[in-house]
């Protein structure tokens, strides 16, 4: 099973305020629906919050040690291991993790794969990416967008696949 971080964060690798996104661009949240479109997608408590219920076509997995329950339509792991493994018995070919800043931290050193809108600005913000070394990563694709009536600032998808895999967690 692939394991993907699908994140957008700024330069100085910002990826939230105050529980929201700092930004506005409806071209990475019409991406982030097409590629998380019938997959599972593992978020922390407070990102599924944010979210306001589960999205459409997605199965959703959210990690928590405080919740007592599930969320309506949605899974609840009580770690990321767990929730790697709700995927993989489900016989998921691609996980999707999708924040926030403590599971990305988490599942960086088992991810494959990196789907990243880098917004190409410094915006305050109190939720980051962790840090990555670049060097265990490589571009495999990336695509540059203007600032545009949509689009309140410039960005670039971009597709990093892992160059080294670092060993496994234990």
């Amino acid at each position: 099973m692939i394991v993907s971080l699908i994140v957008a964060m700024s330069e100085n690798r910002v990826i939230g305020r105050d529980g929201e996104l700092p930004w506005r661009l409806p071209a990475d949240m019409r991406r982030f629906r097409s590629l998380t479109m019938g997959h599972h997608l593992i978020l922390g408590r407070r990102t599924y919050d944010s979210l306001h219920g589960p999205l459409e076509g997605r199965k959703m997995i959210v990690v928590s040690r405080k919740l007592q329950a599930a969320p309506a339509d949605a899974a609840l792991a009580r770690s990321f291991p767990a929730a790697l493994e709700i995927a993989r018995e489900a016989g998921e070919s691609e996980v999707f993790v999708g924040g926030g800043a403590a599971i990305y931290a988490e599942a960086l050193n088992e991810a494959n794969r990196i789907y990243l809108t880098l917004v190409h600005a410094d915006l305050e913000g109190d939720t980051f990416f962790p840090l990555y070394s670049a060097a265990d990563w490589m571009e495999a694709w990336a695509e540059k967008h203007p600032v545009d009536a949509e689009n309140q600032y410039p960005f670039t998808f971009k597709l990093l696949d892992r160059a080294v895999k670092p060993p496994p967690l234990v």
